[in-house]
């Protein structure tokens, strides 16, 4: 579904991405992990093309989309839900209608269907009585649920995830990483950039490690997280899981 060729990104001076190459097969979940700086948000965004490469291709659905003009790189990105650290919701917008806008304004969907796929999907998030609320009366969690249901409501292909929980509070990070479980149990295509190792253990197909700009090892989660072989991500693991 996504494959990168020699992906580099530099900015100024620095290169951040060294040269990755890697690919996304249909209904996999890959959970990228690594040290802060290591270059895993930089490598999500430019899936999507929110980063240019300085160099490499990005190929998605077997087409390249490195070069695309931007009405044909929009029509791409409809089928790449994202979801960001910071939820970015609308506030001066409902909950459904912050849902609905996207497949109104750019699907052309009538309003009485975007607003039944939209209670559904607030019900998939758990949130359906949470359609009239205004984003300032909800929790961080439950903005973020708000944020994924927005994402899929363009019945994506793929959903991109940029460190989805590192914006909440400890109690609330369980909730939203819940609905991503349910999701990747669906079948969603996904690639998640987090620090939740519980979850990267659990749902991943494949967990890849990054740091320093390259892809330093990829595997199962069995394979990474009890089995590594890389000696940074031997090390990097030693200091974030408790023994």
């Amino acid at each position: 579904m996504i494959q990168t060729v020699g992906l580099k990104k530099s900015f100024g001076d620095t290169e951040v991405i060294k040269g990755i190459d890697a690919q996304v097969e249909k209904g996999q979940v890959i959970v990228v992990i690594g040290p802060s700086g290591g270059g895993k948000s930089t490598f999500l965004r430019m899936l999507n093309m929110l980063e240019q490469p300085t160099a490499g291709s990005v190929f998605f659905e077997g087409e390249d989309i490195t070069h695309l003009p931007t009405n044909k790189l929009d029509t791409v990105r409809e089928k790449m839900g994202m979801v960001f650290q910071s939820f970015n919701l609308f506030p001066n917008m409902n909950v459904l209608a912050n849902v609905t806008l996207a497949p109104q304004r750019v699907k052309k969907t009538g309003a009485a269907a975007a607003n039944e796929q939209g209670q559904q999907l607030l019900e998939q998030v758990g949130l359906a009585d949470k359609a009239d609320a205004f984003p300032a009366s909800l929790s961080g969690g439950q903005q973020q649920r708000v944020a994924i249901a927005r994402a899929l409501a363009m019945d994506p292909d793929v959903m991109l995830f940029d460190e989805p929980t590192s914006a909440l509070d400890p109690e609330m990070v369980g909730e939203v990483l819940k609905v991503m479980q349910a999701l990747a149990k669906a079948g969603m295509t996904m690639v998640v950039v987090t620090h939740e190792m519980g979850f990267a253990r659990q749902v991943a197909d494949q967990v890849w490690f990054m740091d320093g700009g390259v892809l330093a090892e990829k595997g199962t989660p069995e394979q990474i997280f009890d089995h590594p072989k890389n000696e940074r991500t031997k090390s990097f693991l030693a200091k974030v899981l408790v023994q």
